[in-house]
């Protein structure tokens, strides 16, 4: 078959079997999910891929697991005894008859196993976090259990870890002025909420420009990103209410939907074929037991999944709570400016209508390099949060530097502040995404979700190759977020790459180089093909005149 500028594009004259292509594509382990099959509601391709674990590499996971298990076993042994020195967070002799303060399985594979890895997490920066910045240096003597500096700094680390994606985490240009002379206007803190004495006129410009930018009635901002799913979910549902909620979802997510003492049903990632058996379920059988209607059902989803790099099948989820009567509430924590031709995340990358999202939250904290986060719809939903949202009753006011970080970017982005910066970072951050992904499949590595998707998993399984992976890339001035438990299945450890508008190609193919050669030292090249057609263009639409369901 020919190589196109997009993977999708099939030339009809040439009587070619689109299943037949597909087929191909998951001969090779990949999930390549056509859109133009589901009903026109996509515009063009929807492709992911999601290479299945090795049988080897899963039963060589699997054994490393035990082993370690074992000598876990045995320095716990060792512990009781005296023979080695103990270190972990335990039961106080005079509480021994007390029910355990600690988990059992947790506290074992911290002590155990995260010890020994320890040193890739809390590592100390000593400048701006952003495409590049200063490590420093810390040593342990006791197997990472506590740290000490050496006075070195590490200079100029390539920063592939943080979620800086638009480029403004940093010190310099219009964001940091704009934030320093708000600083010397208003001060640092606030210390009130927005219902008492901390309502700023900066504040209700922000939550008005957010919701300009997401095209919605009304928005309102919060001083935690966590909190804004935690404490606004629980206020949304109750006793009674069904969540339908992806597998995958954040933390934030999964507690904001605990507290609220709904029901909650999980299906399983991005599959709506599972989401609709669940609704269906719902609206047929009703509540356990008394089987009456629920009061009502919400659909937690995310845009971007932070740990596997896919993109919410968003048209395919509207159309299944408009045919259910459901309720929608998405995450854009990790989309909202990653994703569109400007910005304005997933809604706009499947080119829908905002209003069609009850709930739209996401967070400040990554693309627009503040803290915070937000939600936005309809007026009476938002007039609705102010006093009901503990996080909006009750949280201290959003510091005002913070603030005008979030209004500048913003306007930035939109194109308000009279330049073309915020969409020319939009454009690099989706050509440095397209490359960065194409060459890490051109190495050999598996990698994990959307080919636009700015979070790259780099699949790394073994426990022992976390630790190597981080240190290794370090050694090679590489700064990697490597991830394993409970973040992730147990045998799926990998690395996470956040690739930033901010990165230029030298950085991109430094960081690939280094990639390439530890991949090769610790033989982590897994994936059984190498290369992929490139896409040129990653905004380029492609239609099918046939298409079989």
């Amino acid at each position: 078959l020919k190589q196109t500028q997009n993977m999708g594009k099939i030339l009809t004259s040439q009587n070619y079997n689109i299943k037949f292509l597909f087929k191909m594509f998951e001969m090779f382990g990949l999930q390549v999910h056509h859109s133009a099959c589901n009903g026109g509601l996509y515009s063009r391709p929807f492709y992911e891929s999601f290479e299945e674990t090795p049988m080897l590499v899963a039963v060589l996971t699997y054994m490393g697991y035990g082993i370690l298990t074992i000598f876990g076993y045995l320095r716990d042994f060792m512990r009781q005894w005296k023979i080695e020195k103990c270190h972990i967070a335990r039961e106080r002799e005079e509480q021994k008859d007390f029910v355990p303060l600690y988990q059992d399985f947790e506290n074992f594979y911290t002590r155990n196993l995260y010890m020994r890895i320890r040193d890739n997490w809390n590592r100390p920066i000593c400048s701006v976090p952003g495409d590049k910045m200063d490590l420093v240096e810390r040593v342990s003597y006791d197997y990472n259990w506590t740290f000490g500096y050496t006075g070195r700094v590490v200079k100029d680390v390539i920063n592939m870890g943080s979620y800086n994606y638009l480029g403004f985490a940093e010190n310099t240009g219009s964001c940091a002025e704009a934030a320093a002379e708000v600083t010397v206007k208003y001060g640092v803190g606030v210390s009130s909420t927005r219902q008492e004495m901390g309502n700023l006129d900066r504040h209700e410009e922000m939550e008005k420009l957010v919701a300009r930018f997401l095209g919605v009635e009304s928005a309102m901002a919060f001083g935690m990103g966590f909190a804004t799913n935690s404490m606004n979910i629980p206020a949304l549902t109750g006793k009674g209410c069904l969540i339908l909620s992806d597998e995958l979802n954040h933390a934030s997510l999964v507690l904001g939907a605990r507290l609220s003492g709904s029901t909650i049903r999980v299906f399983k990632h991005n599959n709506m074929q599972s989401l609709e058996k669940l609704l269906r379920d719902a609206i047929v059988h009703g509540q356990p037991r008394t089987h009456r209607p629920w009061k009502k059902i919400l659909i937690l989803v995310e845009g971007i999944y932070s740990m596997e790099g896919s993109i919410i099948r968003l048209p395919e989820v509207i159309a299944l709570k408009k045919k259910y009567k459901a309720y929608l509430y998405l995450d854009e924590a990790h989309s909202i400016g990653a994703l569109g031709p400007s910005g304005r995340g997933v809604v706009e990358y499947f080119g829908l209508d905002p209003t069609d999202v009850d709930i739209m939250m996401g967070t400040f904290t990554k693309s627009f390099g503040a803290a915070g986060g937000y939600i936005g719809g309809k007026k009476e939903l938002i007039d609705y949060l102010r006093s009901h949202s503990h996080s909006a009753v009750y949280a201290t006011s959003m510091s005002p530097p913070v603030v005008e970080q979030i209004i500048t970017s913003m306007k930035c982005i939109m194109g308000e502040d009279g330049t073309t910066i915020g969409r020319e970072r939009v454009q690099q951050l989706a050509e440095n995404t397209v490359y960065f992904r194409r060459r890490l499949r051109e190495i050999g590595f598996i990698i994990y979700g959307n080919n636009d998707s700015p979070v790259v998993p780099v699949m790394l399984y073994m426990p022992a190759k976390i630790g190597a992976f981080g240190r290794e890339m370090l050694k090679r001035n590489i700064g990697v977020v490597v991830v394993g438990f409970p973040a992730t299945p147990i045998i799926e450890s990998r690395a996470r790459f956040c690739v930033s508008a901010s990165h230029t190609k030298e950085m991109l193919d430094q960081a690939l180089n280094a990639i390439s050669e530890v991949g090769d030292l610790l033989q982590v090249k897994y994936s059984r093909h190498r290369i992929l057609p490139a896409l040129d263009r990653p905004f380029d639409e492609t239609t099918y005149e046939e298409c079989e369901d």
